[in-house]
């Protein structure tokens, strides 16, 4: 299993550059499957939601099919499955759901924000 960045998942979904995309789609064609940190995870989902205005019933889309897919493999698998249950359900973003699972799979709760939407989440507790 070969690890990949940002730039190569987001050639991959949004095809912008047709070379890149192709370099992209041919090194997922090996067959050897491809492994997504965590890092590269939230990344890829900024960038498609700030970048390319993907809105969320897009990035849940594709969390989905990334995630049931046996060409990818996450880092974390059960917080990022966890994280997108929760993100599926509440008014948080990506990130902070996958931030709290993390915390959770690691026993660090009560996971403190201030964001009343991060603050819903099973596990956090909002500093006031």
């Amino acid at each position: 299993m070969r690890a990949v960045d940002t730039n190569v998942l987001v050639r991959l979904l949004v095809a912008d550059d047709p070379a890149q995309a192709s370099k992209a789609e041919t090194f997922l064609a090996t067959g050897a499957g491809v492994w997504i940190s965590i890092v590269i995870l939230v990344e890829t989902v900024w960038v498609l939601a700030a970048v390319y205005g993907w809105k969320k019933p897009q990035l849940l889309a594709m969390l989905d099919t990334a995630t049931t897919s046996k060409d990818f493999s996450f880092q974390g698998a059960d917080a990022v499955s966890a994280a997108l249950s929760s993100y599926r359900s509440s008014k948080a973003d990506f990130a902070d759901c996958l931030a709290a699972e993390l915390a959770r799979a690691e026993g660090h709760l009560p996971f403190a924000t201030f964001d009343r939407a991060t603050g819903a989440l099973p596990g956090a507790q909002i500093l006031r």
